[in-house]
């Protein structure tokens, strides 16, 4: 049983820094696989959407700080960034380099846990490419096998907004919406298998609850 910050046997406490609110429609097939692994101590997931981009430098280690240790505390932070940033100048060079730069503004907080998804969040969403392809109304070819090499240059958003423009329906994609009508009932351990930095992100989660990590 995970150990909660009255440092007893309880439900673990657990924030999540997203960037915006497309992450937050992922949190319930992520928690959806996460009862398969931790039954009896699923911990407690409070997402903290930052609608747009998570503080960088100074600023970063201020809200890890007031997250651990301000009223009702969390027992852990986890920080999830996009390495592709829209930018003309990506501010990160890959999901490693993204993680590195979060833990030095943050500094020595072992309760804090710097996570990327390489390039975006909607790379964990390209496994799932069947369901795109029938809500987009379109059935163009999957982007590829690893979706956390779709780049910079044709991001993972672009691919599928780009499908559903040409698609039949003739919508636009909308990632609040959509995110979470690809996830729905999906089984998660399809992206998980296909995804390293989202297999890490699960892991983490799992080893902070004392569960056994995904191989």
């Amino acid at each position: 049983m995970a150990v909660g910050t009255d440092g007893g046997q309880g439900i673990m406490k657990i924030a999540i820094m997203v960037e915006g609110k497309t992450e937050r429609a992922f949190l319930h097939a992520f928690r959806c696989f996460l009862y398969t692994k931790l039954p009896d101590c699923m911990p407690r997931l409070d997402p903290l959407p930052y609608n747009g981009r998570i503080p960088k430098g100074d600023k970063l280690r201020k809200e890890v700080t007031l997250l651990l240790c301000g009223h009702n505390p969390a027992d852990a932070v986890i920080a999830l960034t996009d390495v592709y940033t829209g930018t003309n100048l990506p501010e990160f060079k890959n999901a490693e380099d993204a993680k590195r730069k979060m833990r030095e503004w943050v500094g020595s907080e072992p309760r804090f846990y710097p996570h990327a998804a390489q390039y975006e969040f909607e790379a964990w969403l390209l496994p799932y490419w069947d369901t795109i392809q029938k809500l987009a109304g379109h059935n163009a070819a999957s982007p590829g096998t690893n979706p956390e090499t779709v780049n910079h240059t044709n991001p993972p958003s672009q691919r599928i907004e780009d499908l559903f423009r040409r698609g039949s329906r003739r919508g636009s994609y909308v990632k609040t919406r959509d995110a979470s009508r690809i996830l729905r009932d999906v089984d998660l351990s399809l992206a998980i298998e296909k995804c390293g930095e989202l297999k890490a992100l699960v892991n983490t989660i799992i080893m902070l609850c004392g569960g056994e990590t995904v191989p």
